[in-house]
């Protein structure tokens, strides 16, 4: 995934992929059950976006748009914000009041969108 892209979110979508894998990881899928769309903006959101579907159902990340109906909610961000919120540089609710963060679906899904369904980082 990372490769073809200049994404710093990239690298981080990569290793949530890896991290769904462990038990803490499925242990998240279990407890949340919801599908997320992720559009990630270089620098202005809603400009050449990167879009990530991370499907918290089947705990897996794939690039593209999700394929399986309606996701239950669908995020976007720039780059350096999506990054700020996934390593808990951020709090999501701020961001969103803020205007960093666009949210479209379900606001009862969106709020189980936390810092804490993303890896801990290892010296990013």
């Amino acid at each position: 995934m990372a490769a073809s892209s200049d994404l710093k979110s990239a690298a981080l979508m990569d290793q949530m992929k890896i991290h769904f894998s462990t038990d803490a990881g499925k242990a998240l899928t279990k407890k949340i059950a919801l599908v997320y769309q992720i559009n990630i903006a270089p620098k202005k959101i809603g400009f050449n976006e990167e879009i990530y579907v991370v499907d918290l159902k089947k705990g897996d990340v794939t690039k593209g748009p999700f394929e399986g109906g309606k996701t239950d909610a669908t995020f976007s961000f720039t780059d350096e914000d999506f990054f700020k919120i996934a390593t808990g540089k951020m709090n999501p609710q701020i961001a969103f009041m803020r205007g960093k963060m666009k949210v479209k679906g379900s606001l009862s899904a969106a709020q189980k969108f936390t810092p804490d369904i993303f890896p801990k980082p290892s010296k990013m």
